[in-house]
């Protein structure tokens, strides 16, 4: 190159000439400022939960894929838990994260994508909850006639426990206990199956009564809106629960998981609390009508009973007439008896003075005969041998006697002795034998002599033997 030649200079160009960071910043601005806030429809996809609490995930249809993200403040107020797979519509705003050269959807809220997702989703929850068996009919409870205490689980704000209350105060006033819960947004089906386990949880007999029945209720909405009583976690604390519990989610039409669950579905919150007690002018009539036919049944059986009486009164006898006729009978046999006696005495002694004088004439003859007998027989002994005979045996008796007379005690006797004999009659030989009092029989030849003695016999002196 020669000294002459020009200097060589950068080209000359109208294009303005940007840093990476300006572009990046111009194409945030432009993202932001043309689409503001907007509402992405889409399935979520590559969901991921960082331990920050910020929430990564993906929104795609049949075209194309946005990246999204939603930051850890605005996660309770989503209206709705993140899952893989679900359509959902998210709101928020388009804007870039410069590092990567990447746009993405900072989501403030998340709602289901129409009825269908929505209905799609419930269904496909209460077949797999169905196929567990805890909408079997099985497992209902009856609710008790008349609960105690009635828990309620609900908004403490709003017409629904102002129309439960009402309700109970109207048919049979109880005690309610109130624990109020979110019934939609974020987190209200973590405080509604709270709230039920609960009240399943307070003991018997504790400082805080224990519901005898439950009503879970809310007034109507969206079926966005009721999503929290088809949350499964909440229809299986109602499924579990130990305490008869009604369901009264929505209104006639509406119907959720819950209500499957249940033991018993109400159309309306009024309906629940009709349900849980009965109407006490209800009872009042029916404890009436009852009464009534009660006192009927004991006329109609009184009145039978009495007829039966009646009956069986008319088939016995007259006993006032009977008696009356006994006691005459009685007493004209005394009178017949009192003439008979007489007569009969008259006739018995006629007889016995007949008899008599049969008898004695029989003796008589009887006599006359024996006599005239005995004069042949003693004819007969007179005679000649028989005589001689008799004499001999005369002589021979005489013997006989005075041998027997001389070895009896009467002759003894009879020479001026006595035998004495004890209280038994047995004969006394000893002086010692005898104590003073007692009573002795003193024997002589003509007769016996009663005698007591007073004293004990003397001992008899020895005498001496002279030399």
């Amino acid at each position: 190159m020669s000294d002459d030649a020009p200097p060589l200079h950068s080209p000359v160009s109208n294009i303005p000439e940007y840093t990476v960071s300006e572009i990046a910043g111009a194409v945030k601005r432009t993202l932001e400022g043309e689409f503001g806030r907007v509402r992405v429809r889409g399935e979520i996809t590559e969901l991921k939960r960082y331990p920050s609490g910020h929430i990564y995930f993906s929104l795609k249809d049949e075209g194309a894929k946005l990246a999204g993200v939603i930051w850890k403040f605005a996660v309770p107020r989503l209206g709705l838990a993140p899952e893989n797979g679900i359509e959902v519509i998210a709101t928020g705003k388009i804007s870039s994260y410069a590092e990567r050269s990447s746009y993405q959807l900072i989501v403030e809220r998340l709602d289901y994508a129409g009825v269908g997702a929505l209905l799609a989703r419930i269904e496909a929850l209460r077949g797999r909850l169905a196929a567990e068996g805890l909408f079997e009919a099985a497992r209902k409870r009856p609710l008790p006639l008349l609960p105690r205490v009635i828990g309620v689980i609900t908004s403490e704000r709003g017409a629904v426990i102002q129309d439960i209350r009402t309700t109970l105060a109207r048919r049979f006033p109880r005690t309610i206990l109130l624990w109020p819960v979110p019934v939609q947004g974020e987190g209200a089906a973590e405080r509604i199956a709270a709230a039920i386990e609960g009240f399943g949880a307070l003991p018997e007999g504790g400082p805080i009564p224990r519901p005898d029945v439950l009503i879970v209720a809310r007034g109507g909405g969206s079926l966005e809106d009721l999503m929290a009583f088809n949350d499964e976690a909440v229809v299986r604390a109602a499924a579990n629960c130990p305490i008869p519990l009604i369901s009264a989610v929505g209104h006639e039409t509406d119907t959720t998981l819950i209500d499957f669950a249940a033991d018993r579905r109400a159309p309306t919150p009024t309906a629940a609390a009709e349900m849980a007690v009965p109407a006490r002018a209800d009872l009042l009539a029916d404890l009436a009508q009852k009464a009534a036919r009660l006192a009927g049944a004991i006329e109609r059986r009184r009145q039978a009973a009495r007829l039966r009486l009646n009956a069986a009164a008319a088939a016995l006898p007259d006993l006032p007439s009977l008696a009356g006729a006994a006691r005459q009978r009685l007493d004209d046999r005394m009178e017949r008896l009192k003439r008979a006696l007489p007569a009969l005495l008259a006739h018995h002694q006629n007889a016995l003075r007949l008899a008599s004088s049969r008898l004695n004439a029989a003796l008589r003859h009887f006599a006359l005969r024996q006599r005239g007998r005995a004069e042949r027989i003693i004819a007969r002994l007179t005679t000649a041998p028989l005589a001689a005979s008799l004499r001999e045996q005369r002589a021979h008796l005489a013997g006989l006697t005075a041998r027997l007379l001389s070895v009896s005690h009467h002759a003894v006797l009879a020479r001026g002795y006595a035998l004495l004999r004890d209280s038994r009659g047995e004969p006394l030989t000893s002086a010692t034998a005898v104590r003073p009092g007692s009573r002795i029989t003193i024997e002589m030849h003509d007769g016996n002599l009663r005698a007591r003695t007073e004293s004990a016999p003397a001992q008899q002196a020895e005498l001496p033997l002279g030399d």
